[in-house]
């Protein structure tokens, strides 16, 4: 289940009124901010923050980025913006300036539903007068960027059918390209991987598993490497079991010494109202 639901017998009023008393004067209610701010929908956010400026005419980010600080500041403005909009930033923080933040590319990219990335497009554009398209071109290259441009078309099947006689050409076809060959075809990896649904693409794992006496996981990492690997492990681990893929995605920010607080918080964001059935 998601863990943030619309808030019932919601009233954006009444929550600016709060969230302006959290911030007005000496001291901030942090605890006044949590509680609304992180028990409404991001629908309902948006209400409020058009409320907010209606009722006091100030702005709500403004007010919140005056108050706030640290990685708590920076969750809650996470959580401020539209998904769309808030995925789009993310996309432009790892491409802009020195270096390229492949693993966020690729976690965005990779995992989101045509209409979400059709959304992010359009927010990329609106917010950076700038394609989204262009800017991976540029900043990635070889077949990680064929990857992510595919992924950038959004055109993937999301139908729930499955064709056993196509998941059995497709096995057969990726095992062809990788573990029956010398070298690797990884315009068949791309094709199958960005174009079948995740059903489909199920019943092509299982057969492929019967075809090379392994996963597709483990012939992946054998057949390619880098951030094209990471990318190709992606969406097959999503296909397979997203929830799974993202709290696979938690643990390793927090595992070990310190924490990787951009991608937890990002993750947190942006599965919170996303249904784990």
């Amino acid at each position: 289940m998601a863990s943030v639901h619309p808030a019932p017998d919601f009233d954006a009023e009444e929550d600016a009124k709060i969230l302006r008393k959290a911030m007005k004067g000496f001291g901030t209610d942090e605890d006044a901010i949590t509680e609304i701010l992180c028990h409404r929908s991001n629908d309902q956010r948006q209400e409020i923050e058009t409320m907010f400026k209606q009722a006091y005419g100030k702005d709500l980010i403004d007010e919140l980025k005056s108050e706030l600080g640290g990685n708590y500041e920076k969750a809650i403005l996470a959580m401020m913006q539209a998904p769309a909009v808030y995925d789009a930033t993310c996309l432009r923080k790892a491409m802009k300036g020195a270096g390229t933040d492949e693993s966020t590319l690729i976690e965005i990219m990779c995992t989101r539903k045509n209409d979400e990335l059709t959304a992010i497009k359009e927010a990329y554009n609106a917010e950076f007068e700038r394609d989204l398209e262009e800017d991976l071109v540029s900043e990635t290259s070889g077949h990680f960027e064929r990857l992510l441009v595919s992924m950038c078309q959004a055109n993937r099947d999301e139908t729930y059918e499955v064709d056993d006689e196509a998941a059995e050409s497709d096995a057969q076809e990726l095992f062809d390209a990788g573990e029956g060959k010398w070298g690797t075809d990884e315009s068949t990896f791309n094709m199958i991987l960005a174009l079948r649904n995740f059903n489909q693409l199920r019943a092509i794992f299982r057969e492929y598993e019967k075809i090379a006496g392994k996963d597709i996981l483990e012939s992946i990492k054998g057949e390619v490497g880098g951030s094209l690997e990471d990318g190709y492990l992606t969406i097959a681990r999503a296909a397979m079991d997203t929830p799974a893929l993202f709290a696979r995605l938690l643990y390793k920010s927090m595992k070990g010494l310190g924490t990787d607080d951009k991608t937890l918080i990002r993750i947190v964001v942006t599965r919170s109202e996303v249904s784990s059935t």
